[in-house]
């Protein structure tokens, strides 16, 4: 049973969503142009809906599954335990559509939603937290080399598929939603095929006690419990901000914003690969009780992974008008806004991924929680204030309105853990403070200086792509010249610089 190195395990991550990227850039401007902004709007509701719901759920006992599993890689039990968890889970889904159903509600719950539809997202809700499940554990196995090459796979498959279902005139809702239910069920298969075939997962039966089922609980419950409070009023926020943009702005703005979350996720695919393997390092050094390799840790990926993803995310709210027209076409042109400054949520995102996971591998989820509970109980009048009409004393911003909330708020939130994680780790606050903004100043600086001059200088701006490809590739190149006169603006430190490319991203931890 060998495991891929974290070096390999990385590179196979980030390659898996090097290709995601393309692919999903391909599929996202189909997919817009294929719904139209109302039903994407509506896909997008529902879905949300339904991952704040398996969230809650969950409870952060799928993290605490995957950093125990990563420990305990033989302990079977622990593996059927959660299987009967996920099982219930599940249930207590599909139990609450039929309940808000049979109260008659769902019209309140869900404004503007045909019923069909509802259980359609109840079920992708579920298999895509099933599918996120498999995927922790083949992390926590060490075989992430070959579940990203099945990845890899399955996102080509789909790219076919949507392809397809777009030319045949059948990329609806419903179609959609089959799409998914495919893509979910493909990938969820060669996971569990590849950690049987790695010698990882024994599918033979295997009967829990009652004395073990007991002992697995309750250190769950202790693991989780703190989180019980933040994964409820996580639930009401996540699921109150989608709402009251549905209720106040409707499917159209819905759309907005959805389009504007999806780019912006895929400025976010090159650092969320590390995140789930530093988490599984931090655990380990944190068994250790070795402080000095978390602060390592740290030190060494999480400045320079927040600079790969301002890279990427500043480039994109500049040039926000074209990546709307390109990617959803005129229809999302209103859009625009959001997108500009939606592009900014992964950069802080990454941060609050990585940072995040300095609290749970060391066990401080209570505080964690806290700081959680905190920000979402301050977004929610927020929230309101910026999506309500002016009748109701809001400024009516709509999809605009709850990109400028989830972006100023992660920011605060993401330094305040940043603060916390310092002081455990012994590392420089300010420090970190000051390279997120100084990084994010540099690259908006070069993307603007280079849009204004493709724009008016070269006088390409009415060429739209080309504009965009040539504004990229000289953003880029711009952006590399600086990296080396200024290596310590990104995290990057000179002598690495020296080091061969694969060494620049990652040193081999195993």
């Amino acid at each position: 049973m060998s495991k891929d190195s974290l070096k390999k395990r990385y590179f196979y991550k980030l390659s898996t969503n090097l290709v995601g990227l393309v692919i999903n850039m391909v599929t996202q401007t189909i997919i817009p142009r294929g719904l139209g902004p109302k039903s994407y709007g509506d896909f997008n509701f529902l879905s949300g809906f339904f991952t704040e719901v398996t969230a809650f759920l969950d409870m952060g006992t799928s993290v605490g599954f995957y950093t125990k599993l990563s420990h305990r890689q033989k302990d079977r039990g622990l593996v059927y335990f959660y299987m009967y968890f996920t099982i219930a889970a599940s249930l207590a889904v599909v139990g609450f559509v039929l309940l808000v159903q049979l109260t008659r509600s769902y019209r309140q719950l869900w404004p503007g939603q045909a019923l069909l539809y509802v259980y359609m997202a109840a079920i992708w809700g579920i298999l895509s937290w099933i599918t996120q499940v498999l995927n922790k554990m083949a992390d926590a196995y060490g075989v992430t080399v070959s579940a990203e090459l099945a990845r890899m796979l399955q996102r080509a498959l789909g790219l076919v598929l949507i392809i397809l279902l777009f030319i045949s005139g059948n990329l609806n809702l419903a179609g959609f939603f089959y799409y998914h239910y495919l893509m979910f069920l493909l990938l969820g298969f060669l996971f569990i095929w590849i950690m049987k075939d790695k010698g990882h997962l024994i599918l033979e039966k295997y009967k829990l006690s009652a004395t073990q089922f007991k002992a697995y609980l309750k250190e769950f419950y202790t693991y989780s419990h703190p989180l019980f409070v933040y994964a409820s009023v996580g639930l009401i926020a996540g699921i109150l901000d989608r709402w009251l943009l549905q209720y106040f702005g409707g499917s159209i703005q819905q759309g907005f914003f959805g389009l504007s979350y999806q780019i912006g996720a895929l400025c976010f695919l090159f650092t969320s690969s590390m995140t789930p393997l530093l988490m599984r390092e931090f655990s380990i050094a944190y068994g250790k009780l070795d402080l000095v390799e978390m602060a390592r840790l740290f030190r060494r990926y999480i400045p320079l992974l927040y600079s790969v993803a301002a890279y990427f995310c500043c480039f994109i709210a500049v040039q926000a008008g074209k990546v709307i027209y390109i990617f959803g076409g005129d229809k999302f042109r209103g859009g625009t806004a959001a997108l500009a400054i939606m592009a900014f949520y992964p950069i802080h995102q990454t941060y609050g991924q990585l940072s995040g996971s300095v609290f749970y591998a060391s066990g401080k989820t209570a505080l964690y929680r806290n700081i959680g509970v905190l920000f979402m109980l301050i977004g929610l009048p927020v929230t309101f204030f910026l999506i309500a009409p002016r009748a109701n004393m809001g400024l009516n911003m709509g999809a605009t309105g709850l990109a400028i909330k989830m972006v100023i708020l992660q920011f605060i939130a993401v330094n305040v853990m940043l603060f916390f994680n310092a002081k455990l780790l012994d590392l420089p606050f300010w420090k970190y403070a000051a390279h997120q903004i100084i990084s994010v100043i540099c690259l908006l600086t070069i993307s603007f200086l280079i849009a204004f001059f493709v724009d008016t200088f070269l006088n390409i701006g009415r060429y739209i792509i080309v504009s965009f490809i040539l504004s990229g590739a000289l953003y880029t190149v711009t952006v590399f010249f600086t990296v080396y006169l200024f290596p310590v603006l990104f995290g990057i430190k000179r002598e690495d610089l020296s080091i061969r490319t694969a060494d620049i991203l990652i040193k081999d931890n195993a």
